[in-house]
C-alpha cells in the first residue's frame, strides 16, 4: 500500500493510497473522512458534495459525502461534531495501516480513529471505527461508520431464509422505521431473498435499520459493484433499537451504514467496530429478472472476498 501526499480539490495534504489498481483519497485537513474510493479507472464509487469540498474551519457540521465516522445514538451534539480541522495521521509499521486520528471535544472527549489498510492487490480494504472515552466520567455511545454512495444506484440487502410456520415460531429478524419512513414508496423492494432500495433523484428522505446477521449490503452502481461486510454479534446491545446496520437515501444519495455495539465507556475505555470493502468493475451491463438469477450473479463476488 503505497502513501503519498496530493491535493484534492482544495485540500492540498490528501494522502492517497494506491496499490497501482485501486485508489484511496483519505483527508488529512478535516475528518477523519475517505473522499473517494475508485478502481480500474471507473470512477470515485461514493457522492461528493463539490460546494462543499476544500473547506475547513466552518461553525457548522459538512456532509462533504465519501466515508467518515460518527458517533451514535445520533444526537445533535455527539453526532453532528463539526470535524472541520486537520487531525493527525501515522502509519502503523512500514507495511501496516494508516491511522487518521482526532479528538472530539463535545460533550466529552471522544478521540475517533480510523484504521483504513488497501490490500497489496485487487480492491479489499479494511476499514477500523474506534472511539475513546478521554474523558474524567463514563460514556455511552457505538461507532458508526457511514459510506455516502454515489446517486442513481441500486442498493441490495440480503435477507435470511424464510423459515415453515409453526416449526419456526420465534422472529429471525427486525426492523427499526424512521418517522418521515414509508414503506409503500416505489424505492423500496420488499422481496425473498433480497431486499432492494434504489436513489433516485428527487425523492424524499427515507430510512430503515436492521439487526443485520447476513454480514455484507451490495451497492450497483452503474459499471461498478460495491460490497461491505461487517459483523453483527450476538447478545450485544446495539443503537436505535438493535441496529447494526441502518441505510438512508434521499434525493442526492444513498448511505451504507453499519455500527458497532452500544458500550458504556469507562475513562480511557474503546469501543470499535470494523468494515471489509471490495470493488468490482463490471463489463457488461446486469440483466437480472428474478431472485435465484441475482443470487446466482452475487455468488460470484462474495465467493471472491471471502
Amino acid at each position: 500500500m503505497k502513501i503519498e501526499p496530493t491535493n484534492y480539490r482544495g485540500w492540498p495534504n490528501t494522502l492517497r493510497l494506491s496499490n497501482g489498481k485501486t485508489e484511496l483519497l483519505v483527508t488529512t485537513d478535516v475528518g477523519p473522512r475517505i473522499i473517494s474510493y475508485q478502481t480500474g479507472g471507473r470512477g470515485n464509487i461514493f457522492h461528493v458534495y463539490d460546494d462543499q469540498l476544500g473547506g475547513t474551519g466552518e461553525t457548522d457540521w459538512r456532509i462533504r459525502g465519501g466515508h467518515r465516522l460518527w458517533l451514535a445514538p445520533e444526537d445533535w451534539i455527539l453526532s453532528y461534531h463539526v470535524d472541520n480541522r486537520p487531525v493527525t495521521w501515522k502509519r502503523n509499521g512500514p507495511a501496516g495501516e494508516l491511522i487518521i486520528e482526532s479528538l472530539q471535544n463535545d460533550p466529552t472527549p471522544i478521540r475517533k480513529t480510523l484504521g483504513i489498510e488497501l490490500a497489496a492487490e485487487g480492491s479489499s480494504v479494511t476499514v477500523r471505527h474506534t472511539a475513546t472515552n478521554e474523558g474524567s466520567s463514563s460514556r455511552q455511545l457505538a461507532t458508526w461508520g457511514l459510506s455516502v454512495m454515489r446517486p442513481g444506484g441500486l442498493e441490495i440487502i440480503p435477507q435470511p431464509p424464510l423459515g415453515e410456520h409453526p416449526h419456526e415460531i420465534l422472529p429471525n429478524r427486525g426492523m427499526v422505521l424512521w418517522p418521515y419512513t414509508d414503506l409503500s414508496d416505489p424505492r423500496w423492494t420488499f422481496g425473498t431473498e433480497y431486499w432492494l432500495l434504489r436513489q433516485e433523484e428527487g425523492a424524499p428522505p427515507t430510512k430503515i435499520g436492521l439487526a443485520h446477521k447476513q454480514h455484507w449490503i451490495a451497492y450497483l452502481s452503474e459499471d461498478l459493484l460495491f460490497i461491505k461486510k461487517f459483523d453483527h454479534i450476538p447478545g450485544e446491545t446495539y443503537p436505535d433499537g438493535g441496529c447494526n446496520f441502518e441505510t438512508f437515501t434521499n434525493s442526492d444519495m444513498l448511505e451504507i451504514e453499519s455500527l458497532s455495539p452500544l458500550k458504556t465507556l469507562l475513562p480511557g475505555e474503546s469501543v470499535t467496530h470494523t468494515e471489509h470493502w471490495a470493488l468490482f468493475p463490471l463489463d457488461e451491463p446486469l440483466t437480472i429478472s428474478d431472485e435465484p438469477s441475482l443470487a446466482k450473479w452475487l455468488s460470484g463476488f462474495l465467493k471472491k472476498i471471502g
